[in-house]
């Protein structure tokens, strides 16, 4: 393979010719690698996607998808499929070539991803896109099969009736939560509608108690056993929402039991699994029905509904990427509000 070393600055580089789409032969040159194996490795890399051969990476053929969809997928389904690929997907296949990818790797997969505990359509949803691309190169790269279909699929299509907890349930159930840090990571959970990825992430910053509210900018994940911040999950989930004066107070009296704590540290400096196995706790001490973590979302947003707040204010409080998301997600809880609106068209016609 035509790579060479730099001696001028002690790295290698890759310089080589190709031939395009067009037919048209074409330099192409590269420098800056410290190994002479990584050269050789690029040069592999981009002639396997020219040629559209699968003898490359995964992460190579998801570059090649994500550039031919960006002009054949809306803006906001391209991002969506970016996030969940780059967080669920890559981490295990990036450096596979594709050809070699098996049904077993894919089992292998499956088996971590079912493991975290995400909802089972949320695991279907992740399963979903490791199967289009794949198809992609199927259809386009000439890949022999789709090692998922013999795998077979994981998750859920639809998803459990959703549950969610009144004012008074909630009350009845944070009476029996004994840690202060439990306490007042549902209480902002329940009266925020927050994600439990965006309150692990919070630091004392993200709160101005004389505006009385919070920003939500970020996200806490574990990461194959890492513990990172990332984006938010849309870049419409960067809010900022106002805070009840009670809440407010919850989250002070919580700070002041803090020692030696930094304004830009976590507030919750924890894993979900603290808040799954405190949940479970207060339930059984309080005879509460037990919900997921996210029905607390829920929560918030039937309580929300249930006040007469605008489908738009609920979206925007709980972060959807549109007011779509919000109906499709909550719509049902709105009959009888269809009934509120005829009664008082009734009262002003009278």
């Amino acid at each position: 393979m035509p790579v060479y070393k730099d001696d001028e600055r002690g790295t290698w580089y890759a310089s080589f010719y190709y031939t395009d789409w067009q037919g048209r032969r074409k330099l192409k040159k590269k420098r800056g690698f410290e190994r002479k194996k990584d050269a050789q490795e690029f040069e592999r890399e981009f002639l396997a996607k020219q040629e559209r051969s699968c003898d490359m990476t995964f992460a190579s053929l998801w570059e090649l998808y994500c550039d031919d969809m960006a002009s054949r997928l809306r803006e906001n389904t391209l991002q969506s499929k970016k996030y969940l690929v780059e967080r669920h997907i890559l981490p295990f296949y990036e450096a596979l070539k594709v050809n070699e990818i098996t049904p077993a790797h894919v089992r292998k997969w499956q088996s971590e991803l079912l493991s975290k505990g995400y909802a089972p359509t949320y695991v279907k949803t992740i399963n979903n896109q490791l199967v289009a691309v794949l198809n992609y190169a199927v259809r386009y790269y000439g890949l022999p099969s789709n090692p998922c279909h013999v795998a077979g699929s994981v998750g859920r299509k639809n998803a459990d009736a959703m549950k969610f907890w009144t004012k008074e349930q909630f009350e009845a159930f944070l009476a029996c939560v004994e840690r202060p840090s439990a306490r007042a990571g549902f209480s902002l959970l329940f009266w925020t509608g927050i994600r439990i990825g965006e309150l692990l992430a919070l630091t004392l910053n993200d709160f101005d108690f004389e505006k009385k509210t919070l920003s939500v900018s970020k996200s806490f994940q574990s990461i194959k056993g890492r513990e990172v911040i990332t984006e938010p999950k849309t870049q419409k989930s960067k809010r900022v929402i106002p805070l009840p004066d009670k809440l407010c107070a919850v989250v002070q009296e919580y700070t002041t039991r803090l020692y030696d704590y930094s304004p830009d540290e976590r507030l919750f400096p924890f894993t979900k699994s603290f808040f799954h196995k405190e949940m479970e706790k207060a339930c059984a001490a309080s005879g509460v029905e037990k919900i997921r973590l996210h029905d607390l979302r829920h929560s918030h947003a039937s309580l929300l509904i249930e006040m007469g707040a605008p489908i738009l204010l609920v979206s925007e409080r709980l972060g959807h990427e549109d007011v779509e998301t919000t109906l499709r997600t909550y719509g049902h809880l709105y009959p009888n509000k269809h009934e509120d609106t005829v009664k008082k068209l009734d009262d002003l016609m009278k």
